[in-house]
């Protein structure tokens, strides 16, 4: 597997990542969890040292997942996780929360549950309107000064909140969704990562599964699968959007490779310092994904996707409402 550093930082890590939400939150129901723990080793066996989670997945049982799987590779990875979301007593999230002293005794619990004495990557899972952000880098900064955190990150932050932040305590990384059919990130965010040195981990390189031509517009989700809520896959908006899934595999027959492949080479292809976390279920996924890695994808191909893609259209947007409300542009 080759290898990626984050910006400007000392933090390497695999090229491709692996986002592990989907194992027991967001896509239907949980996977057996000897069955999960055995595909996350199985990535860290083909060369995966990266590995994203979060508070709020599942609530908390994301991060016992995680951390009890890399429990024998501590030393080889890189966790990722989330800060930013209050919790009510029966432990369900009820909205945002990073004032400082909840950022602290929140970190307590994450650190608990992976295991480890020190988190790699600490995002602020989303912006909190509430809470000026150079009081959340202060409050991730003493974090790491007493060896609880080793680098920060920021989750769905614009471009002020990017540049407020890095005056008090340096970005290591920022998390968006960027791929194929969500491309704003081109406008505003790549240009302000570049400037500061900052990496740049896309969740959803798939598109939320949609860019694996494995989904159409008869395709029915599960009652939990929070694909349901968003409008880019209502059945009228997945038929019209086919048009960028029959590109990609218009590129992928003449690459003998993949969809999938072809739409995560193309995002390594933007930047060396994107790093990609696709997440999946399965082990013949991951091993396509990581697959995409050794596909070569020469000036001439990029041209050709980018003509092609300039003229498609995708119809629907990437979040409900209310989601939506907490993205901070």
């Amino acid at each position: 597997m080759q290898k990626r550093t984050l910006g400007n930082s000392n933090l390497e890590v695999s090229a491709i990542g692996y986002g592990c939400m989907g194992l027991n939150f967001g896509y239907g129901p949980a996977a057996d969890t000897q069955e999960a723990i055995s595909l996350i080793r199985s990535a860290v066996e083909r060369g995966v040292t990266f590995f994203d989670t979060a508070q709020v997945y599942g609530p908390f049982t994301n991060e016992e997942l995680v951390g009890e799987a890399l429990a024998p590779f501590r030393e080889q990875v890189v966790i990722a996780t989330k800060f930013g979301f209050e919790f009510d007593s029966d432990g369900q999230p009820r909205g945002l929360n990073s004032r400082p002293e909840y950022i602290k005794q929140m970190t307590e619990g994450s650190l608990r549950r992976l295991g480890v004495e020190a988190i790699d990557l600490y995002y602020q899972h989303r912006v909190d309107p509430d809470v000026p952000i150079e009081e959340v880098a202060g409050a991730v900064k003493e974090l790491i000064q007493e060896g609880k955190v080793k680098h920060f990150g920021l989750s769905e932050a614009g471009v002020q909140t990017i540049r407020r932040a890095y005056t008090v305590q340096p970005v290591t990384a920022v998390q968006s969704e960027y791929s194929l059919w969500w491309r704003e990130p081109e406008e505003e965010i790549l240009p302000i990562l570049e400037e500061f040195g900052i990496g740049f981990v896309p969740f959803s390189p798939l598109g939320k599964g949609f860019l694996t031509g494995k989904i159409d517009d008869t395709t029915t989700f599960d009652s939990s699968d929070f694909r349901n809520t968003v409008p880019r896959f209502t059945p009228e908006n997945r038929k019209a959007n086919r048009d960028l899934v029959d590109l990609l595999a218009r590129i992928a027959a003449k690459k003998q490779a993949t969809p999938a492949q072809i739409a995560i080479a193309w995002l390594l292809a933007q930047k060396p310092w994107i790093v990609p976390i696709p997440g999946t279920t399965k082990l013949s996924r991951l091993e396509e994904n990581l697959g995409a890695v050794d596909v070569e994808l020469t000036p001439d191909d990029l041209r050709e996707i980018e003509g092609a893609a300039s003229k498609i259209t995708v119809q629907g947007a990437r979040y409900s409402e209310s989601s939506q409300r907490m993205i901070d542009r």
